[in-house]
């Protein structure tokens, strides 16, 4: 089945199809380094993590490519109000970024450069827009460079709105503007910003504005045209708006598909530092067990919104329910492994139904509430499977399981997870437990104390377990 994804730019459901024969191309934009990250951002890394590997799983040959946004006017304002150099400021959340990315189980990027290591491309891309007459240098003395949007026809086109009902840009003093709309390719310096936070130019010396160093950095990396482009929804304008404009301006092709995840909220709001209402993601692993948090991430659909509740109720979609989802895969894979010969279930046969389902759900635009519903209906009939002592079927659907929990990235063997999970496995302490009350229930039984049987079963399926009678004996699953 052809992977259909949501383009942003057309707002339609399209039938992709790659630039070039087996491979893939996929920029997306990475962080703004200014403080930790939080679940919002994170959600970003998650989703194209699944789009990565349902892409591979596929066949393809996928290059990503995500920037980190190292130099920034909220960087600059921080590390001054903290006391640090810029650049110390902004390598220190960098690698806090890549430790929330690399907890949450995401392979890291193709390629993660610098804004500050590609000025010499975004001067030549800023260049060659003043070239083509769609940019001009402030005459104020500024040393500001800003894009006219008046002379691309097209601005506006990605997020559908019309020039003459935008509001004035804010990333620039308007004073030195022909358009209080234009926005800002170069700042130039200020006297109060340190001199280190700026480069020379034709124009004087000063900094990137944030859209240029996107294009710059996708050109260098995916070329003239490539693949997908991405990120939160929030960045669709003026962001990606913006990034499309001066590319497209300067005779580029660039993305052939933008995809936007929606929101982590909490109350209501967009999770976002400048309202305070964050959960960083370290601190959410903390409680929560990190593959709980890829899973509570994953599971929606990635157009959909969240609402995060950091004192979780445990209602139906909330962090507490994503760990019980995660316990009862791996109550799975655990009943599943006597049955297999050695090692992870690879190299079985996939021709099942659930995973039809899965393959079905995850071509529609990433589907992943559908593939969900396939992977626990999966897991149920390998459980009865287990349950009835089917060696042929449980390694059927072992073998489907462990392809979708792959895609997902919540397999609990993958090397992602290596040494997060060793410390508090609790499978065998559980295994135990169910054992000594099953083998009570057993004599309750025995000696037609119906009773107190019943009252164990009940004990355990208020527990979120099913018991299933057997010829060898009871066998227990999480429900």
């Amino acid at each position: 089945m052809t992977l259909k994804l949501y383009d942003t730019a057309s707002r339609t459901v399209r039938e992709f199809v790659p630039l070039v024969d087996g491979k893939v191309s996929i920029y997306h934009c990475g962080l703004t380094v200014q403080a930790s990250p939080h679940l919002g951002h994170i959600r970003k890394e998650v989703v194209f993590d699944v789009l990565r590997r349902w892409l591979e799983h596929q066949g393809y040959d996928v290059t990503v490519v995500a920037n980190v946004t190292d130099i920034d006017d909220k960087i600059l304002t921080k590390s001054a109000e903290e006391g640090v150099e810029w650049w110390a400021h902004a390598y220190h959340f960098e690698r806090e970024l890549h430790e929330a990315y690399a907890s949450l189980g995401c392979k890291p990027p193709t390629y993660e450069p610098r804004a500050t290591g590609h000025i010499p491309e975004m001067l030549e891309l800023i260049a060659e827009l003043i070239d083509k007459g769609h940019a001009y240098p402030a005459e104020d003395g500024s040393g500001d460079v800003y894009f006219d949007v008046t002379s691309w026809p097209r601005y506006g086109e990605l997020s559908g709105q019309k020039v003459d009902e935008m509001e004035a840009a804010t990333d620039a003093d308007p004073r030195g503007k022909r358009d209080p709309r234009d926005f800002a390719l170069w700042k130039g310096h200020k006297a109060d910003e340190p001199a280190t936070a700026s480069w020379p130019s034709p124009w004087g010396r000063g900094r990137p504005g944030w859209h240029i160093e996107c294009s710059a950095m996708a050109g260098k990396y995916l070329g003239s045209t490539f693949d997908i482009h991405g990120g939160g929804i929030d960045l669709r304008f003026p962001h990606h708006e913006n990034e499309l404009a001066q590319s497209a301006a300067a005779g580029h092709g660039f993305a052939r598909y933008w995809l936007h995840n929606a929101w982590v909220t909490m109350a209501g709001e967009k999770m976002s530092k400048s309202l305070g209402n964050t959960a960083q993601v370290s601190e959410v692993t903390k409680t929560y067990n990190p593959r709980a948090v890829r899973f509570f991430l994953l599971a929606p659909h990635y157009r959909s919104t969240i609402e995060f509740s950091p004192a979780d109720d445990g209602t139906r979609g909330s962090l507490a329910e994503a760990e019980k989802a995660i316990a009862r895969i791996d109550s799975f894979i655990e009943r599943a492994r006597p049955f297999v010969d050695a090692g992870r279930f690879a190299n079985a046969p996939l021709q099942v139904s659930q995973y039809e389902a899965f393959d079905t759900a995850m071509n529609d635009d990433l589907g992943t509430p559908a593939a969900t519903a396939a992977l626990f209906d999966a897991i149920r009939v390998g459980n009865q499977a287990i349950a009835d002592g089917d060696r042929e079927k449980v390694l059927a659907y072992a073998s489907v399981v462990d392809s979708m929990l792959n895609v997902f990235g919540i397999h609990p063997d993958a090397p992602e997870w290596a040494g997060q999970q060793a410390d508090d496995d609790l499978t065998p302490v559980v295994d135990g437990l169910v054992a000594a009350l099953l083998e009570q229930r057993a004599q309750a039984r025995a000696n037609k104390d119906w009773a107190t049987a019943d009252s164990i079963r009940d004990t355990l399926a208020d527990a979120g377990l099913t018991i299933i009678d057997t010829p060898a004996g009871p066998k227990w699953s999480l429900s």
